[in-house]
């Protein structure tokens, strides 16, 4: 049925998550056999790297097709490759690469990514240290992060999220580890709480998770009337050569913003940036190099602060003393 339905049809976008409780990757396949272009807004390190395990399939058919291609993932990871590729040009080696994300409420998204956020909790989080592979608790390691006007600082915390093992492989940064974080700040303690004090069985179950969903959704959808939906994104890349530099990007509503990535993931690939095979928004085959710019232009639209390749400080909202008493 799905190869009928993608007939006569130049690109697929699979947007259906949370894609936690997809087994298969029937769209992907429909896509490949049916050779339509593809993305997915994938969120889930599982789902994408069984996606990528069809690239030869899909190299062969002549399909070009992309995974994590929404805002986070997706548009962060064009940002990481971004400053990475600006700091090689530079001669400096990449040593750690940080993703912090940002959401009000439940950015609007209501139940989908409630479904999401708590099936996460119940992943151990894989994150990269100086080459080593390591698995830490989710969300824990929580951070202040400071995301600049319009949002400021924010606590984060760790989650299991793909671009952190694809921006290791592919961009070749030896320490990298994703951060996400919400408000109103009771939200992220009762986070905490159903990492810390419901069983990984609970949060692996997926008729649960759904449950609970249920439970606490008309909660969220009254809270999200007060907290908002503002998105933002910071990503940060330490060098061997002492340049660290930073990519932030804030919208005022998730629901649009992550329209407009995805939009600008679709022309790319529609516009020939993308080779055929599945692919990362990062590899060069992905999102080809000099098309990279485009792409983070078009996902920027609507920006209250879209910045790539700055030091911290010119983001941050604590003025900083720069010299004797100077501050900016």
């Amino acid at each position: 049925m799905l190869e009928e339905a993608l007939q006569d049809v130049d690109l697929v976008v699979h947007t259906a998550g949370p894609f936690q409780r997809e087994a298969e990757c029937t769209v992907l396949q429909a896509a490949i056999s049916t050779k339509t272009a593809y993305i997915d807004v994938c969120d889930d390190m599982d789902y994408s790297w069984r996606a990528k395990a069809y690239h030869e399939e899909a190299k062969a058919q002549g399909v070009p097709a992309i995974t994590t291609a929404g805002i986070y993932p997706g548009v962060s990871n064009v940002m990481a490759a971004e400053l990475v590729n600006a700091a090689r040009s530079e001669d400096g080696e990449p040593e750690r690469l940080r993703f912090f994300y940002y959401t009000a409420g439940s950015g609007g998204a209501g139940p989908t990514i409630l479904a999401t956020s708590f099936l996460l909790l119940g992943e151990d989080v894989i994150a990269y240290n100086k080459g080593e592979e390591i698995k830490l608790k989710p969300y824990s390691g929580a951070l202040n992060i400071d995301f600049g006007k319009g949002v400021r600082k924010r606590d984060v915390y760790l989650l299991n999220l793909p671009e952190v093992k694809s921006a290791h492989k592919f961009l070749g940064v030896p320490t990298v580890s994703a951060r996400f974080g919400t408000s109103p700040f009771f939200w992220n303690w009762g986070m905490e709480a159903f990492a810390n004090f419901l069983p990984v069985e609970f949060l692996r179950d997926k008729d649960k998770v759904q449950e609970l969903v249920e439970l606490v959704d008309p909660l969220v959808r009254a809270i999200d009337g007060i907290a908002g939906e503002r998105v933002s994104m910071r990503v940060d890349l330490e060098c061997s050569n002492g340049r660290n530099t930073i990519g932030l990007f804030s919208h005022r509503k998730l629901s649009v913003s992550v329209g407009q990535s995805t939009a600008a993931f679709v022309q790319a690939v529609l516009e020939g940036s993308t080779q055929p095979g599945v692919w990362f928004p990062e590899e060069p085959e992905g999102i080809a190099i000099e098309s990279r710019k485009l792409l983070l232009e078009r996902a920027s639209q609507g920006t209250t602060n879209f910045v790539m390749n700055k030091p911290s400080w010119m983001i941050e909202t604590d003025p900083k003393e720069v010299i004797l008493g100077i501050y900016v």
